[in-house]
């Protein structure tokens, strides 16, 4: 790993989406593959509190938010519909750098929804039907079965389930992290104004 930057108040953009945007186009010549530059830990909870967490795939961002897809009717679904907040975390440890992000959660538009769901491969898109996800089943043979029915039925044509599609996190704080040497990292805060503005602050590592 090189020699990490300092991350300062002086230096980052005001924006917090334009300063993502800054870290995740230096992954690559940093050697960090697609996989894991969009690779991100989605951490949801109950309404009683109990949190849960996985990793996702962020497909998109914008100043609106970042977004990924799945199964609504799937875990981080049902905790998402009944509690409508999420954290997600990316860590890239060839930067030795993270970027938290809390905030409100939305489905995305049906038209974005469709949009995606037909750039993925075939088999992705037959796999949104064969997978009750998060459900129990009682063996991979009963999965590949329901994967060969559907792939029977839908062929080359697979229509976007009802039961799938993206979700927006809209951004409400986002912190960066940098590593740095003796413990003593650098941590940035954005927190979002009533006027939409962002408050930077930095945090004691």
């Amino acid at each position: 790993m090189n020699e990490p930057t300092a991350l300062t108040k002086a230096s980052v953009d005001p924006n917090p989406i334009r300063q993502f945007e800054k870290w995740f186009h230096e992954l690559p010549a940093a050697g960090v593959n697609e996989q894991d530059a969009i690779s991100m830990t989605l951490a949801t909870a109950t309404t009683d509190g109990l949190p849960g967490a996985r990793i996702v795939l962020m497909k998109s961002y914008d100043d609106r938010g970042f977004v990924f897809y799945t199964n609504y009717h799937s875990r981080k679904g049902n905790e998402l519909t009944d509690n409508a907040r999420a954290c997600l975390l990316f860590y890239w440890s060839a930067l030795w750098r993270q970027v938290r992000i809390e905030g409100a959660v939305e489905k995305v538009s049906e038209e974005e929804s469709e949009q995606y769901f037909h750039s993925r491969p075939l088999g992705s898109k037959t796999g949104a039907w064969a997978s009750n996800q998060s459900q129990p089943i009682e063996n991979r043979a009963a999965l590949e079965k329901r994967f060969e029915e559907f792939d029977l039925k839908f062929a080359d044509n697979v229509p976007r389930p009802p039961h799938w599609g993206g979700y927006r996190v809209i951004p409400e704080v986002i912190e960066f992290w940098q590593g740095q040497e003796n413990r003593l990292h650098d941590r940035l805060r954005y927190t979002r104004q009533a006027d939409g503005s962002w408050l930077i602050e930095r945090l004691a590592p």
